[in-house]
């Protein structure tokens, strides 16, 4: 037998052998819920995600993206010269050489996936994943040899000669490696991977000017409410779990994994597709770090049994630690949209069996009652305000801007940023309203913590109070209002312009309408990004732009923008209190700390309450809206109405 016919022998056999594991991995798939997809959209708009959107990335950590071109771009490309040469027998040095050539750029790929695993990094996941490089070598080596003949470089020495037969068994073993790893191991996410980017559950993420992520609503009339096994999921959520690389990036911007709390995202998700394709599996043989506190635990599941139990692959307490800040999403190199998993169980927690802990029960209860989770009445949103005689609505019928004041109205930290922004914006002459006591709750914490009967119930109310009014902009200090206004009201029926105070503040500083004092050089200070604000809506520059305007030195964290560590207010993580060996806003205010400013500013009330609660030699807090009114080149006292 020929060297063509080695190869060809060889590339079936492992063919068959994935396509028996493939269509294994296809059937857990199917056993999904059936979700819509645009596949001819899909399909042409592959490349594009693929060789932008994540190779945007990828290329975050420069030596894996070079590892990932050479690796990944010579094992396709050789794979692709490998049909013509040895498959259709074109045995010309012109394909020949190129192969040859591809093969050593998947050589060189290969070596360098080696290095990384020699001295691996606690966040990548080991088991097959350290034989990954060996196969990807392997194989272009043992193809390499067997394309010399075509390549002109030497004469088919033919099957039985001692270094045919040793290639051979390199190809066999490193093609059947490979093979196997698509159904069982690492290459999974090649395939599951493209097949994800086609039918991602999100695909406007992929060509929207800011981020697109609304979290999806559910009938509240279906049979089961929220998702308990893997196939509650939606197949193409399934494939999405499948696409995982184990890389460990979540993980590693993960606030609740950094404080040591029971969360690790890469497990999330890694806990969802090692279920949903057996019946019964264990995580035993997981080849990443455990969950952070329970390292010793054994998890047991499968695709009809539970992901969140006591004793299932999934620990409860790993769900509510998760604050929602979408910094796992924000790495993933393959699209993944773990906050929705996490959503998605959160739910079926929620609404079917009511195991929410800590004291978010007895605050969803307050919201049921009050429709805020203060427990105040309605008439006493307005309290704080009385002295700044804000027009309502209701009595003005429109208004330029409506002013949502959300949960900041009756917190003092809130209030204050509240106040602040008022003022300026009476001293800039813009006109402003508010709905005063026809302003509920948006439900924001209820949808997180998967209560969502009430997220729907408060925006119905809010949507149809609403439509009786005429406003151009809806404005408001706090980006959960935010957020939930500008991306999650629109699959009720609420399509509105929403602003953070800021971009208001920076317009009406650029048109001139807002002077300020010189700056009185009290220090430098350095900016903290709100997660809802940031990572949920893309706003990072106004802030910026606004704070640069007054003339103080900002100097950055180094986590900041698209990375910035959350203040871990979010998610309500902070009603749920999940037990860690440290705190998240700790060591957010110790990332300030380490820039030497004397000002960490915020923009966000749930940021300001949870940075200044943190005691000790740290920086002082500010709001960004009260920066502003103590700089305006007027006496404070003649900007109040």
């Amino acid at each position: 037998m020929g060297s063509g016919g080695v190869v060809l022998l060889i590339l079936l056999g492992a063919l068959g052998w994935a396509l028996i594991g493939v269509l294994g991995r296809v059937a857990g798939w199917r056993a999904g819920r059936p979700a819509k997809v645009d596949w001819l959209a899909g399909l042409l708009a592959l490349p594009r995600r693929y060789l932008v959107n994540v190779h945007e990335v990828v290329a975050r950590d420069r030596y894996a993206s070079t590892m990932h071109v050479m690796a990944a771009g010579g094992l396709v490309l050789a794979l692709l010269l490998l049909v013509l040469v040895h498959g259709f027998g074109i045995a010309s040095p012109w394909l020949a050489w190129p192969l040859l050539l591809a093969c050593g750029l998947t050589l060189l790929g290969a070596e360098r996936v080696l290095r990384r695993r020699t001295d691996r990094p606690p966040r990548l996941s080991g088991g097959r994943w350290n034989r990954f490089g060996w196969a990807i070598g392997g194989f272009a080596l043992g193809l390499a040899w067997f394309t010399l003949p075509a390549a002109g470089v030497m004469a088919d020495p033919g099957l039985f000669h001692p270094a045919s037969l040793v290639f051979a068994a390199l190809l066999a073993w490193s093609a059947f490696e490979l093979a196997d790893g698509l159904a069982h191991g690492p290459m999974r996410h090649a395939l599951a991977g493209a097949l994800n980017l086609v039918a991602h559950p999100r695909a406007q993420r992929f060509s929207a000017d800011r981020p697109v992520a609304a979290i999806h609503p559910i009938d509240l009339d279906a049979p089961k409410l929220g998702v308990e096994t893997p196939q509650d999921f939606t197949w193409n959520r399934l494939v999405m779990a499948d696409a995982c690389v184990a890389c460990g990036r979540c993980e590693e911007q993960c606030p609740a994994f950094a404080a040591g709390q029971p969360l690790d995202p890469k497990f999330v998700i890694r806990a969802v597709a090692m279920a949903q394709a057996a019946d019964h599996v264990d995580d035993r043989h997981y080849a990443g770090r455990r969950w952070p506190g329970l390292e010793g635990r054994v998890g047991e599941g499968g695709a009809a049994r539970p992901l969140v139990a006591d004793g299932g692959l999934i620990p409860p307490a790993a769900l509510w630690a998760c604050t929602t800040c979408r910094a796992c999403v924000e790495a993933c190199p393959m699209m993944i949209e773990h906050v929705d998993a996490i959503i998605d169980l959160r739910r079926f927690q929620t609404l079917e069996l009511g195991a929410v802990p800590g004291k978010a029960p007895a605050a969803l209860a307050e919201l049921a009652a009050s429709d805020n989770i203060h427990g105040r009445a309605a008439a006493r949103r307005m309290d704080a305000f009385v002295d700044l005689d804000l027009p309502l609505l209701r009595e003005v019928k429109s208004t330029d801007l409506l002013l949502w004041l959300g949960d900041g109205a009756f917190d003092p930290r809130g209030q204050c940023a509240i106040r602040a922004f008022v003022q300026v914006a009476r001293h800039a002459g813009l006109e402003l309203a508010v709905l005063g006591e026809e302003e509920l709750d948006t439900g924001d914490l209820a949808r997180r913590l998967g209560d969502e009967a009430q997220f729907q119930r408060l925006a119905e109310a809010n949507i149809a109070t609403l439509a009786r009014y005429r406003f151009r902009r809806i404005v408001t200090t706090d980006p959960h209002v935010l957020n939930s206004l500008r991306n999650d009201y629109p699959a009720m029926g609420g399509h509105y312009e929403v602003v953070h105070h800021t971009a208001v503040l920076l317009e009406l500083a650029l048109a001139g309408r807002l002077q300020f004092q010189p700056s009185d050089g009290q220090g430098a200070f350095t900016y903290h990004d709100p997660c809802y604000l940031g990572r949920w809506n893309g706003e990072f520059e106004a802030p910026r732009r606004l704070l640069d305007l007054l003339g103080e030195g900002r100097v950055e964290m180094a986590r900041h923008g698209k990375t910035a560590r959350c203040c871990g207010g979010g998610g309500g993580a902070p009603l749920t209190d999940i037990p860690g060996p440290r705190r998240i806003p700790d060591m957010r205010m110790a990332d300030a700390k380490a820039t030497g400013a004397d000002t960490v500013v915020v923009a966000c009330p749930n940021c300001a309450v949870m940075l200044d609660g943190v005691t000790g030699d740290y920086p002082a807090v500010a709001e960004v809206a009260e920066l502003v009114l103590a700089r305006l080149a007027v006496p404070a006292e003649r900007v109040v109405a």
